[in-house]
């Protein structure tokens, strides 16, 4: 059976997995794996196989020694990368630019492309160009290819792309909407029309990623119109620990009255403020148990976000004219119930009618949740990202096989 192997590295930790690119969205990958606390004094490397789940705690100073580490044990068990029919290794990279719209065959010039955009991403491209060097060094003998998170929505109209700024400032700077989590909102939006019985080619709907980090976009007929995220991952919806969208001001303002740098304001926007701002906690179980407990920071930190959610939807709504689906994907929107249902709350008038025994079922792979008489179908999909990552890979491999 061939395999791709599928990295996506970040500053201090390694998600990877060994998938088979011709399985079903809802399959688990043959292997899948982490290095955690990179660069600190105690590392670990968890590996998980079918029902076995091997972990290995030491000091792991670097990125190529977590993959080491990582292929060794693998190795030890017979299903490292090299015993195995490995026919690529695809690897995230957040940012493309306007540079890269097509996952690449990862060559010197194509890493060096990706540098160049460090401006763009300097917390997620370097770690990306990491997790690419070592994988490069450790499997020299199979191909390397790039899947761009920006991707999916290079060709957005201008109308949704341009930000009113003063047009040579925003050339110089590359500053233009870029959107991220575009591997996942495309092959969520990939799966809907089969789903609800329609043409991809005649499909309008709104798709909602719902993690920590939380994307929303519209999406006509196979191509994204529109999208919530930015330059930046920052902006948009109200997120884990991200502020979402905000008045620019705000940041003059701290810097002029709060006597704050620029880097503490970076950090206040992208690590102290969302949902964990509002109330101290991100994850969204934590949230519910606080509200359940009375909590009134929780319950106006949970106002908000959907307040946001709901504003992206009713655009989102307006830009497309018709909507034949509204879909929730990723942690938050698969597994939250009250985050769909009030999402969604009283816009019966525009043809979204919810099923609350259908919307209180357990995640359990793609599924309607909406009344039969809804006009607009409400669904959950699991996202892949590995997977979707993988196929992309292994087609840009047999291309050059």
């Amino acid at each position: 059976m061939a395999y791709v192997l599928v990295i996506n590295s970040g500053s201090s930790s390694v998600k990877f997995q060994i998938v088979d690119p011709t399985a079903s969205a809802s399959d688990a990958p043959f292997v899948s794996g982490l290095v955690e606390q990179i660069g600190e004094p105690q590392g670990r490397v968890t590996i998980k196989h079918g029902d076995d789940k091997w972990v290995v705690q030491r000091a792991i100073p670097t990125h190529t020694v977590g993959l080491q580490e990582s292929f060794r044990l693998l190795d030890s068990k017979g299903i490292g990368p090299t015993q195995l029919d490995l026919v690529a290794c695809g690897h995230r990279v957040v940012h493309g630019g306007m540079v890269f719209s097509e996952p690449e065959l990862i060559l010197d010039p194509v890493v060096d492309m990706i540098r160049s955009l460090i401006p763009l991403a300097p917390l997620h491209n370097p770690a990306n160009i990491d997790g690419i060097e070592v994988a490069r060094e450790l499997l020299p003998n199979i191909p390397h290819v790039a899947v761009f998170d920006t991707g999916f929505f290079r060709n957005l109209p201008p109308a949704a792309a341009l930000y009113a700024i003063n047009a040579e400032v925003a050339e110089n700077n590359l500053i233009r909407r870029y959107g991220f989590h575009g591997t996942s909102h495309e092959f969520v939006s990939s799966q809907v029309p089969a789903l609800i019985g329609r043409d991809p080619h005649h499909t309008r709907q709104i798709v909602l990623h719902l993690g920590n980090g939380a994307s929303a976009s519209a999406v006509e007929n196979g191509h994204p119109i529109d999208t919530s995220m930015g330059l930046t991952p920052l902006a948009g919806l109200v997120m884990g620990t991200r502020s979402g969208d905000i008045d620019p001001g705000i940041i003059f303002h701290l810097v002029r009255q709060g006597g704050m740098t620029i880097d503490e304001i970076d950090n206040l926007l992208n690590r102290q403020s969302g949902v964990k701002g509002l109330s101290g906690v991100n994850d969204f179980r934590e949230l519910r148990q606080m509200i359940e407990n009375e909590d009134e920071n929780a319950w106006l930190a949970y106002n908000v976000y959907i307040n946001q959610l709901r504003r992206y939807i009713g655009s989102y709504m307006v830009a497309l004219g018709r909507v034949d689906a509204i879909t929730f994907t990723a942690g938050v929107g698969e597994n939250d119930k009250f985050v769909r249902r009030d999402a969604l709350d009283t816009m019966e008038n525009f043809g979204v009618e919810i099923d609350p025994e259908l919307n209180d079922l357990p995640n359990d792979g793609p599924r309607i949740i909406s009344t039969e008489s809804s006009r607009v179908k409400v669904l959950v999909v699991p996202t892949n990202e590995e997977l979707a990552i993988a196929q992309k890979a292994a087609a840009v491999a047999a291309r050059y096989a």
